[in-house]
């Protein structure tokens, strides 16, 4: 597992912190969706044991923002407190496995719509291109060097496989999106399965 130190946090923060956060999530409370946007276990200074739990190896990709969010803080993406959110079926997901604390992002940037139809229907070869190349300069910034990358959904995973050269990464894994039909814990099996495959490979 690569490490990430406190200068590269930082770096990452500053230059990708808009779209960008870390698979590390607060404990749930009674209700499945309680603390899911509590950021305060992504700030270094107030969790000394952050950096230690952070890695490089392992990259999860979603394919974009589903609403524009102003003035939102560093590492809110995936952390959605709303209660029309999915992301914590993500934290239910992968607490506890070997793919906590990965880097997460988008592979387009700052384009949200919610419906992947929509963003689907306006994105051109010359924009995801743009946004690939923007991909590859941000796994250079977390020093990732052939990373497994996890994609969530089939959109996602499409771009990924054809606009990403896969000399850029170790191994590209296909889960279903967090949005899709289904609770967290039927999320978190379909997840499982499919991370035991690749374990096995």
């Amino acid at each position: 597992m690569r490490m990430i130190d406190r200068e590269r946090f930082d770096r990452i923060k500053i230059r990708h912190g808009s779209y960008a956060s870390w698979a590390v999530w607060a404990d749930p409370g009674e209700k499945a969706k309680s603390n899911v946007g509590e950021l305060s276990v992504l700030d270094p200074d107030r969790n000394p044991q952050l950096l230690d739990r952070l890695r490089s190896d392992t990259v999860m990709v979603a394919l974009n923002f589903s609403q524009p969010l102003s003035e939102a803080p560093p590492f809110h993406n995936f952390h959605s407190s709303s209660v029309s959110a999915h992301d914590f079926k993500i934290r239910h997901a992968f607490t506890n496995t070997l793919y906590y604390g990965a880097y997460m992002t988008d592979i387009i940037k700052n384009f949200p719509m919610l419906k992947s139809s929509d963003v689907r229907k306006r994105l051109t070869p010359s924009l995801i291109q743009e946004n690939a190349d923007a991909f590859l300069r941000e796994l250079a910034d977390l020093g990732s060097t052939k990373p497994t990358i996890i994609s969530f959904g089939n959109d996602a995973h499409e771009l990924l496989e054809r606009y990403v050269p896969d000399s850029a990464y170790g191994r590209l894994v296909w889960v279903p999106h967090y949005s899709g039909y289904g609770g967290k814990g039927h999320y978190r099996d379909k997840v499982a399965k499919e991370l035991q495959q690749l374990a096995g490979r």
